[in-house]
């Protein structure tokens, strides 16, 4: 998914930007947006165990940020 060897992606060092972070000692989160698809992603974590999700809005769509933002 966040392969960046596509020809679409040639040339392009991040195809994530991270919007929010939050780090504690052992554990943490943060907010990732995928710039090709627009969608947001919740990535947390707690000593060796994480997880990625997508971020929903209230009708259970994924959340996307508009090409323009």
């Amino acid at each position: 998914m966040f392969n960046n060897d596509s020809e679409k992606n040639k040339g392009s060092k991040n195809r994530v930007e991270e919007i929010l972070a939050e780090n504690g000692v052992a554990n943490g989160n943060r907010i990732i947006v995928d710039k090709e698809t627009g969608i947001h992603y919740l990535f947390s974590w707690s000593g060796y165990a994480g997880g990625i999700t997508p971020l929903l809005d209230k009708d259970g769509k994924p959340m996307i940020k508009p090409n323009n933002e």
